[in-house]
């Protein structure tokens, strides 16, 4: 029976604020293979690794991503008070660029960006899509593009420098269509959208579903074919021990001695 990889999404969010640079190690240090994250572009065309286009949520400031700067990001603390209190706190916003030094020292493990239809609504596909693969070619053979973006995967697909990912909005033939048309390296889905029981459509090799916590419903998926799972809870999730059969354990990391960051202990769009 095929057994999943599992992905950390937004690192190991069920424990650390998502998106912060001691959640995506505490979820590599616990044997993700993959982790995911998001990106967005702020002011001065730096990629800040965050899901909203606001810090409200995340920092607790009413403030654009799009209206702040490098130097201002870099006053924030996204530890996520509203989930953590002050627990994490402070928990600096984290660089694209600090995400793909912390993944160098794993060299077995691989790092989905997922680019914001937001920043991508507010810059123009054209301009981000540049620079993003402009920073990420370098980490090329670990990283995976992924958005809900039509037009951002094609430009990836159209430059042919990295992996890609389709996320679907809809399970449904107008999206079947577009997928052939696009062919995306990875397919992604949320597990609720498939049909129970069904293998996802069969002209795609590829696919993870998100976002699951449940290891037997992975495990399930997984004998459908679908190769990779992306789950909130990537430590508790790899305690199951056929899910465990296939971490990447402490042994990926190239430099055990380097510091871990302090701290302690569904949806996509």
């Amino acid at each position: 029976m095929a057994i999943p990889r599992l992905v950390a999404h937004r690192g190991l969010m069920a424990r650390y604020p998502e998106n912060t640079l001691v959640g995506l190690r505490a979820a590599l240090e616990s044997g993700a293979c993959y982790v995911e994250c998001d990106v967005q572009m702020n002011a001065d065309g730096e990629f800040v690794v965050l899901h909203d286009d606001n810090f409200l949520r995340t920092a607790g400031q009413d403030m654009s991503v799009y209206s702040a700067d490098t130097a201002l990001c870099a006053t924030l603390s996204v530890h996520e008070p509203a989930r953590f209190g002050e627990a994490f706190c402070p928990q600096p916003v984290p660089l694209l660029r600090q995400v793909l030094d912390l993944i160098r020292g794993y060299p077995r493990a691989v790092v989905l960006v997922e680019i914001k239809e937001q920043s991508l609504a507010y810059w123009g596909v054209q301009p981000v899509m540049a620079r993003l693969l402009a920073q990420l070619q370098p980490c090329a053979e670990q990283c995976i593009v992924i958005s809900f973006d039509h037009a951002a995967i094609a430009y990836v697909r159209q430059q042919g420098a990295l992996a890609t990912g389709w996320v679907l909005r809809d399970y449904d033939a107008v999206h079947h269509r577009r997928a052939l048309e696009l062919r995306p390296d990875l397919m992604v889905c949320n597990y609720r959208k498939l049909p129970p029981g069904e293998r996802p459509w069969v002209e795609f090799e590829r696919w993870m579903l998100y976002d699951i916590t449940d290891p037997e419903l992975a495990i399930t998926y997984g004998a459908l074919g679908v190769e990779l799972i992306e789950t909130a809870d990537i430590g508790a999730m790899l305690r199951h021990p056929q899910l465990h059969r296939l971490s990447c354990g402490r042994s990926i990391r190239r430099d055990a001695s380097a510091p871990v960051p302090r701290g302690g202990a569904e949806t996509r769009a």
